[in-house]
């Protein structure tokens, strides 16, 4: 039985590496509108992925950031009741890893604004902290603000602007405070804070250490709050205080841990949900393909006769799969890294009282972008597998018969 009648122009094995290059751009070439529109719905999937997850970034970045300005990388208790510690404040002093520290006292109160003939009275309930002027170090509020914290005097209260606009009070008027021992105090407004995160500064007051420890009747400290010089260590240098010395620690990842979760879980419903539409352009692929099987069976057939193997079939739509979805990954990473370009040159405004920040700021990863990358040309390769395979699978003797 005679063998398929092979040419000298397959037969040499420079012709054969280069066949299913040759055979997948000429398909390429003869479907451009399709191809055209197959590579710019995986380019908008794509793109709409890596502006999706960098907004994702943004955001969970700059709330992170707008909360730690006006909250301790991490404090420590003591688990009896007293005053400053003089052991842990060495050990503080001694730490490598500790930027700054402070004594600090909590209280809640309820902040009032009498009425006056222009406007009726106002109240709201507040978080009050009494710390020293170190705390100006250990809290990352602006310089004009720190300085304001730093020289708190007695009776003088820094408040969440927010906070201040809820009681409608100015800086400079005067406030009646009643904290949760029913003490009493009229305080003086030294001025107002603003990190960007709407519970903080809707919710957070200030006062001198010795002030809110007068009101108390008490020269006891809640604790110190610490400012570290990588925030990430906080849980890690908690530990390594607390097993020196009677403390409790809770670092910041513990205070915020529901929304740290709340965060990530977010990004990956997003990023997933936008996956989606990968997965809808990926069927393009799968569908552009498969219709070049149907009208090329002939042609596959006859090179199937000469000479082609199934693994010259099953590369040459493979390679197609391949530069189309290399085509849609390079436009939509463009597109996509452009968008979070305009994005950081004009952050979209939104409103900080549901949000908590005021700006969604843009964060590009290089991690996203080689999982995008990568989960989509996967995904391309997938698609254009199985009308590979079907390409393959035609038997040459029935289709020319």
């Amino acid at each position: 039985m005679l063998g398929p009648i092979v040419p000298s122009s397959l037969s040499t094995p420079s012709t054969v590496r280069r066949l299913p290059w040759l055979l997948a751009r000429a398909h390429l070439s003869k479907r451009r509108t399709q191809n055209l529109l197959t590579v710019a719905g995986i380019a908008v999937g794509v793109a709409v992925l890596i502006a999706a997850l960098s907004l994702t970034n943004g955001f969970t970045g700059a709330l992170i950031s707008a909360t730690l300005r006006a909250s301790p990388h991490l404090s420590v208790q003591p688990y009896t009741p007293g005053g400053q510690d003089q052991a842990m404040e060495q050990a503080l002093a001694a730490s490598s890893e500790v930027a700054a520290f402070t004594p600090f006292l909590a209280d809640k109160a309820l902040l009032t604004r009498p009425a006056d003939e222009y406007r009726a009275a106002g109240t709201d309930f507040s978080t009050l902290f009494g710390v020293g002027p170190q705390a100006a170090d250990v809290l990352e509020l602006r310089p004009e603000e720190g300085q304001l914290l730093r020289s708190l005097g007695s009776g003088e209260i820094l408040m969440g602007a927010a906070l201040a606009r809820n009681i409608g009070v100015y800086p400079g008027e005067q406030i009646n405070l009643l904290n949760s021992g029913q003490q009493r105090r009229e305080m003086t407004v030294k001025g107002v804070f603003h990190t960007g995160n709407y519970l903080i500064d809707s919710g957070y007051a200030f006062t001198s250490l010795g002030t809110l420890q007068s009101l108390q009747g008490t020269g006891h400290i809640t604790g110190y709050q610490i400012r570290l010089a990588d925030p990430e260590q906080a849980p890690q240098v908690g530990q390594a205080l607390t097993t020196q010395l009677p403390y409790a620690a809770t670092p910041w990842q513990s205070l915020y841990g529901t929304l740290l979760d709340q965060l990530k879980l977010q990004k990956q419903v997003i990023g997933f949900v936008v996956f989606l539409i990968v997965i809808v352009a990926a069927f393009g692929i799968a569908n552009v393909m498969t219709l070049a099987v149907f009208e090329k069976t002939q042609e596959i057939a006859i090179l199937r006769a000469i000479g082609a193997t199934q693994g010259t079939i099953t590369q040459t739509f493979l390679l197609e799969g391949l530069l189309l979805g290399l085509g849609g990954l390079l436009l939509g990473n463009l597109l996509g890294l452009g968008i979070a370009a305009y994005f950081t040159a004009r952050p979209f405004q939104i409103p900080g009282d549901l949000y908590f920040i005021t700006t969604l700021p843009v964060q590009v990863r290089l991690t996203d972008l080689l999982w995008v990358n990568a989960v989509g040309l996967l995904t391309t390769l997938l698609a254009a597998l199985i009308p590979a395979r079907r390409a393959a699978s035609i038997e040459p003797a029935r289709i020319i018969r």
